[in-house]
């Protein structure tokens, strides 16, 4: 079975929704130090998302899945908001712009191991100060990458997308399933002993 290393509500909403069976393990690190983002975006949520996934995997020979949002805009990455001032913010900052979400995604199985991201753009419309205020009453954005949710009443700020829905929400779908079936692949190949050498997209080992 499927092993979520994530207490996120919505990833595991979304693995329902796709008919996916799993259980959830929070992984015992939040991911990988920020220097990661020297590499760029994606390098930082990839390497955090095999941080999780690893944290999560020690002990189990299971496939465990791995991930983690963040949202650019202007150069700086903005994960969840730390208190309602510093989501304010983030939301400023948001509005009237367009903005990136990456996610990386990472599955561990023993030393096998498989990474990707995916990134979406999104474009919200102008907000005033008083629709802020109100969405800051509500509550929502306080655990979300980026201080909104888009499956949410956050989705009233949207004024377009570009790329994954899914992403947005938390977890890309279209691409979680394809890196289960390539790794589901690989490994069958690995006990066949087949020998060939593929698309090279399932590692080995820590490097």
């Amino acid at each position: 079975m499927l092993v979520l290393a994530s207490q996120s509500p919505r990833r595991a909403e979304l693995l329902r929704a796709a008919g996916l069976r799993f259980k959830v393990a929070p992984p015992a690190e939040e991911g990988a130090n920020d220097a990661a983002a020297r590499g760029g975006y994606a390098a930082l949520v990839k390497a955090k998302a095999l941080a999780k996934a690893r944290s999560a995997a020690t002990g189990t020979r299971e496939v465990v899945l791995g991930a983690d949002t963040v949202v650019v805009c202007d150069k700086r990455v903005l994960g969840k908001p730390a208190n309602k001032a510093d989501a304010r913010q983030i939301l400023e900052l948001l509005s009237g712009r367009w903005h990136a979400v990456y996610t990386g995604v990472a599955l561990v199985c023993g030393d096998r191991y498989k990474v990707a991201y995916e990134r979406t753009e999104v474009a919200f419309r102008p907000l005033s100060k008083a629709e802020i205020s109100r969405y800051l009453m509500s509550g929502e954005p306080m655990d979300k990458a980026g201080a909104y949710a888009i499956q949410g009443a956050g989705a009233a700020f949207v004024r377009a997308i570009r790329g994954c829905y899914t992403n947005v929400v938390g977890l890309p779908i279209p691409l979680v399933l394809q890196m289960l079936e390539d790794f589901a692949g690989a490994g069958a190949a690995d006990h066949g002993n087949a020998g060939r050498k593929g698309r090279q997209a399932t590692q080995r080992g820590g490097n």
